[in-house]
């Protein structure tokens, strides 16, 4: 039986197996590296993220994006923006050089068992684990609207379902959202011979602005401080203290997970998206339905006003909603026994990440209403990494190691032993 299987080899999941590795824990790692970065993601695409503060997370501090670039010649700015290909290239080298060996298997079932779980995959036998750690990424928690979903499957897609927007070019697109995987998926269509125009309920877009050096005078720099999510104080507070969030109320938290640093696009898109992409800003989708081979969508303005569009596809950029209800990997028994955030559907989750389903630990989006927005980020992982693994520990060192613990949930709302801040 492993000490702990960590399910998901995004920068969570890889972050947290070299940390794993480094305290001397048993560790397995399952699932495809970097599969979000290198299947769901345009080419053409860049890092939204300072280099500086997308780093994965190992025990020693090495193996940043940094080192990594400066082996190969390639320029890790701050300021200027980074290929995503080339991050993704950082996460697999990371791995080769951290991680014990990924796994690539497809998790399809984690289920309690004794004084552990059962993790059963489709490639191969089940394996045993005293502790899981789920850092399964976005891709489970993939939103639509809702008058999309009676349209016929070929008529309308994620914008994490696409790798090469090529095959859209001469067909009119129109991309759903205000955030910067709309504005920056629709500037790529444009660039790929696409006609596309974006949709979105918002009467006005956000840009970034250009970020400030980093060395500054020092009443500059304290009054707009650097963070790992951007400047400002407010921005430095989600990302330097994830641990104060954890301490507020729950429908604080909440509020925080789903308005912080809200839909916005990169400074260096603007003028690609704005020369080449029309908008209609202020409409909401009411209906969507099929006309012939195309889709026709029924808008409405701020003033009530009807507007129809036509269009061959429709791309939505609509984001994700973090949902436990959605993962259906896990157990469903165990699922409903988990204490969650207020409403939010996401696990209440200990200092150490730590579920109320003893020795089940989340990483990444599922934890944001715990933890705050820096979860939603790459920089999120560093936070995350050494933490979740002291919990670990500290679960490992409650158990016998051939018994372990019971494996009963607790069934109120408070927190169990040791789940103090």
């Amino acid at each position: 039986m492993d000490d702990l299987v960590v399910v998901g080899a995004g920068p969570y999941g890889l972050s947290i197996a070299a940390h794993a590795a480094g305290a001397g824990l048993g560790v397995r790692i399952l699932g495809r590296p970097m599969a979000s970065w290198r299947d769901h993601m345009p080419e053409g695409m860049y890092l939204k993220s300072e280099p500086w503060s997308s780093n994965l997370s190992a025990p020693d501090g090495r193996y940043t994006l940094a080192e990594y670039c400066a082996g190969r010649g390639i320029a890790a700015e701050h300021g200027t923006p980074l290929p995503i290909g080339t991050f993704s290239a950082y996460g697999l080298w990371f791995a080769r050089q951290a991680v014990p060996p990924v796994e690539e298997a497809t998790v399809t079932e984690v289920t309690p068992q004794g004084g552990g779980f059962l993790i059963r995959t489709a490639e191969g036998p089940p394996l045993l684990a005293r502790t899981v750690a789920l850092a399964v990424g976005v891709m489970p928690f993939v939103r639509y609207p809702e008058a999309l979903r009676d349209l016929p499957a070929a008529h309308y897609s994620h914008s994490s379902g696409h790798r090469d927007l090529t095959r859209f070019a001469g067909r009119e697109v129109a991309v759903l959202g205000a955030g910067q995987a709309a504005l920056e998926t629709a500037a790529l269509l444009a660039e790929s011979g696409a006609r596309p125009c974006l949709v979105a309920r918002r009467s006005r877009l956000n840009w970034n602005t250009v970020p400030q050096p980093l060395r500054r005078p020092p009443l500059r720099a304290l009054c707009d401080p650097h963070s790992g999510l951007g400047t400002g104080w407010r921005s430095w507070a989600w990302s330097e203290l994830p641990w104060a969030v954890r301490r507020l109320p729950a429908p604080t938290r909440e509020r925080i997970a789903a308005t912080a640093l809200g839909p916005a696009g990169a400074w260096w898109l603007r003028e690609r998206f704005e020369r080449r992409v029309p908008v209609l800003l202020g409409h909401r989708l009411r209906r969507a339905v099929p006309a012939g081979g195309r889709t026709r969508l029924g808008l409405s303005t701020a003033a009530g006003e009807s507007v129809v569009l036509d269009t061959a596809h429709v791309i939505a950029a609509t984001g994700f909603t973090p949902d436990l209800a959605r993962l259906e990997l896990l157990d469903a028994g165990l699922r409903a026994a988990l204490v969650t955030v207020g409403e939010s559907g996401t696990p209440e989750l200990s200092p150490g990440f730590e579920s109320s389903w003893p020795g089940l630990f989340f990483a990444g989006l599922l934890t944001a209403p715990s933890f705050g927005p820096s979860m939603r980020f790459v920089h999120g992982a560093g936070f995350t990494a050494g933490r979740l693994v002291s919990g670990v520990r500290k679960r490992l060192g409650a158990r016998s190691p051939l018994t372990g613990s019971t494996g009963t949930p607790r069934n109120d709302r408070a927190p169990a032993a040791g789940h103090r801040a």
